[in-house]
């Protein structure tokens, strides 16, 4: 018996060097094959740059096999921009004027939660992202990111505070980090935070779009155009990665960012991945590592609104990251998750991205760190998706801009 198994063991590894040898895909089941056939976009490109590799934009349409359905269960939220799930199922909401709402998981809202610190809400600013501590269910701490009035105009700042008893109220917010230099304009804060899985908080903010403060997304002694780490009371985390360039700022965890508006931990290797608004083409999807510059404004797969090129024209360049995935046209990326839940099994540790602009939620299939295949869900709901979030019941919620809470599950 023993040498009959001997035998079976030795012909298998036989056949795997031979599919090897021939270029199979071997049968690991966490090497999945490219989706091959049509993508999900049917638009041309605004450019004709070329992709680093294959797979890198365009990749092969899939779709769900499981029945499910996706279910408005509210329509009066003001504005919302972000949603997370509390310890006992309910979700927790920004609205962007400055206020936060509680949701039931059928949809009930609660009366506005106050007391946080003014934002600017005019353009893209406002109350943005959030997330709460991982010892919610006992210190009842949230952290949120929001546009600020300061001299000089306004920053991406992060502050944090308990939720009181009664829900009415944030109690004791205090602003632990802000990103600077401030500057006078209303777009590009990025704004997404979520905690890592050493207990520090990662926060994205945006390089505020204009040609005067573009070039800091480059600058190491900026805050702008970044992926920072900082502790819970708001100083730079231990661990952060060393810039070589003098005058680092030690918050910093990585640099050359656009209009950071995803960020996602992957539930099985923990990896930081984030999702960037491009200009007209060229949104990111990056795979974060610590150090590293993903390349903004000197390479871009994207154009000036214009139709002008974004400096040299260049896609590629030496110490620059590429994206694990970028979009022509757009789809404005806004918040994402990866799932984990077990209500459709096919989507197990697939991203879900929220689109803005092009109105859907995009499910990305990743096999070793590989966009693999892509699908558009709720496309026919004509809605702009601000942000997704996986609920303590294995379902998906995700808000939209025109006030929309819905609720995605297996039917």
């Amino acid at each position: 018996m023993k040498r009959k198994l001997n035998l079976i063991i030795a012909a298998s590894f036989v056949l795997m060097a031979a599919a090897c040898s021939k270029g199979e895909i071997e049968t690991d089941p966490e090497i999945v094959p490219i989706a091959e056939g049509p993508g999900v976009e049917t638009n041309p490109p605004n450019t004709s740059y070329k992709p680093a590799f294959t797979g890198q934009t365009r990749v092969g349409a899939v779709r769900t096999s499981t029945a499910f359905r996706g279910t408005a269960i509210a329509t009066t939220l003001t504005a919302p921009w972000g949603i997370t799930a509390m310890p006992d199922g309910r979700l927790l909401i920004t609205q962007k004027a400055g206020t936060m709402r509680i949701a039931t998981s059928t949809g009930t809202l609660s009366n506005a939660i106050t007391g946080l610190p003014a934002v600017n809400a005019n353009g893209q600013g406002g109350l943005l992202g959030l997330c709460i501590d991982p010892q919610f269910a006992s210190n009842r701490m949230v952290y949120w990111v929001f546009s600020e009035n300061v001299a000089g105009g306004t920053q991406t700042s992060v502050a944090k505070g308990k939720l009181a008893v009664n829900e009415q109220t944030i109690e004791n917010a205090t602003v632990i980090y802000r990103a600077g230099p401030a500057y006078n304009g209303t777009l590009h804060y990025g704004g997404r935070i979520l905690f890592d899985r050493t207990g520090n908080l990662i926060v994205s903010t945006g390089e505020r779009s204009d040609l005067a403060t573009r070039p800091l997304a480059q600058s190491v002694t900026a805050g702008l155009g970044k992926v920072i780490r900082i502790t819970t009371s708001g100083q730079p985390a231990t661990g952060n990665p060393t810039f070589s360039t003098g005058g680092a700022l030690p918050e910093l965890y990585s640099i050359g960012h656009r209009n950071p508006q995803g960020l996602a931990l992957h539930p099985v290797t923990g990896e930081i991945w984030q999702s960037e608004h491009g200009p007209r083409g060229g949104d990111e999807l990056n795979r974060l590592q610590g150090g590293r510059n993903y390349g903004w404004p000197t390479i871009t797969y994207g154009i000036e609104y214009s139709g002008a090129a974004i400096g040299s024209a260049i896609q590629q360049q030496n110490g620059l990251e590429q994206p694990a995935y970028y979009w022509d046209p757009v789809i404005s990326p806004s918040g994402m998750t990866f799932y984990s839940g077990n209500q459709v099994a096919e989507w197990q540790n697939n991203l879900f991205i929220a689109s803005l602009s092009a109105t859907h939620i995009a499910r990305l299939i990743i096999s070793n760190n590989r966009v693999v295949g892509e699908e558009r869900l709720l496309a026919g709901e004509g809605q702009r998706f601000r942000d997704i979030t996986q609920g303590k019941d294995n379902a998906l919620y995700a808000v939209t801009d025109g006030g929309r809470l819905y609720r995605i599950d297996k039917l």
